[in-house]
């Protein structure tokens, strides 16, 4: 299974003065911010993890999908189209995903 190396490149030039860290999952990547999982790539869609009440807001945007990749959709999780995303609309999906990540403690790594 591939992913689009060029919307991780895009993600990782957003986050670059954050402290996050990247990792292989989901057939793609995804990024942590003191350990917790806020953002990454899955197939041709950036993946984002925003909370239930932000990501059920979220799912009445265009080209925003529910992150279901088993027939279970994760709870608090969207897909977002890449070709949908500019670099502003881009960091903002990441800036808010950041805002819920940092709402948990920092996990030892």
């Amino acid at each position: 299974m591939t992913y689009s190396v060029m919307l991780d490149e895009r993600i990782a030039s957003c986050i670059s003065a954050w402290d996050t860290t990247r990792k292989k999952m989901f057939g793609g990547t995804c990024y942590l911010l003191d350990g917790n999982m806020m953002c990454g790539v899955y197939k041709h869609f950036l993946i984002l993890r925003l909370g239930e009440n932000a990501a059920s807001s979220a799912l009445k945007e265009p080209d925003v999908h529910p992150f279901d990749i088993t027939g279970r959709p994760m709870k608090g999780w969207i897909m977002v189209d890449e070709e949908a995303l500019t670099d502003e609309s881009l960091c903002r999906w990441i800036g808010e995903a950041r805002m819920f990540a940092e709402t948990f403690p920092a996990k030892e790594q």
